[in-house]
């Protein structure tokens, strides 16, 4: 994986960085002396911890730390989008830390009115990437937590080596730009990817929301003076995120 630089960087289809955002604390630590902001990690299991050097895109407080996580059951996400619906379930199982965070981060509006900031089209890497309301790749919410792998991956067959894993059509995982560096940005898997294991996956997409991100995916990456014909890059079809909601 190279270095992160909040985007998603890419130096060939083997060498992939899917950006992350920093993160916040408990409930018990959401402030600090006299009532200022908090400066260490939640006190809960998830260790939501506070980047004072890379504040939050958008004001939002630090996630509830519980001593006892949720880890059971699915919750149904919708991102209401300007170029369809994008359904997606969370599952606390798999995820539990990552989807308490991401229900936050909903809850709190902090993903209405942004836009979906990249679109990858290699052979062995295909996926949208949102999450940042600045829209630059290098936004997030003030904090960041601890990553939840998934351990039981199929090897990717397009890599021969057996060290990247198939990460496969329709996964919903985090964007990161490091070990224990999740924060606010994901992605949305509309193609079968090979990966490090190094992303945490927390849900999926319907395939309601599947066919939103084809024709996402149809509409290409926008070309640039420096590319015409990026594989790399700000959708073509522009994909904003309206609102994001909790189903009930």
């Amino acid at each position: 994986m190279v270095q992160f630089h909040r985007s998603l960087t890419v130096a060939a289809a083997a060498l992939v960085a899917l950006v992350v955002v920093a993160a916040p604390a408990s409930a018990a630590s959401r402030t600090g002396p006299a009532g200022g902001p908090a400066t260490g990690p939640t006190s809960g299991p998830c260790q939501y911890t506070p980047t004072p050097d890379e504040p939050a895109a958008r004001p939002v407080p630090l996630p509830r730390d519980p001593q006892r996580t949720p880890d059971r059951g699915t919750v149904t996400v919708l991102l209401k989008t300007d170029l369809g619906r994008i359904p997606l379930v969370l599952d606390r199982a798999a995820a539990p830390c990552t989807v308490q965070s991401f229900l936050h981060l909903v809850q709190h509006r902090f993903y209405d009115r942004t836009v979906c900031h990249r679109l990858t089209a290699y052979p062995t890497l295909k996926v949208l990437q949102c999450g940042d309301p600045s829209g630059t790749g290098e936004g997030g919410p003030g904090y960041r937590y601890r990553d939840e792998l998934p351990a039981d991956l199929p090897p990717a067959p397009t890599d021969p080596t057996g060290v990247r894993r198939l990460y496969a059509r329709g996964v919903l995982a985090m964007a990161n730009a490091g070990p224990d560096t999740n924060g606010s940005q994901f992605f949305l898997v509309y193609g079968d990817s090979a990966l490090r294991p190094n992303y945490s996956i927390f849900g999926a997409v319907t395939p309601r929301g599947l066919r939103t991100l084809d024709r996402v995916a149809a509409g290409g990456i926008a070309p640039t003076a420096e590319d015409p014909a990026p594989v790399d890059g700000a959708p073509a079809l522009r994909t904003g995120i309206r609102k994001a909601r909790v189903q009930r």
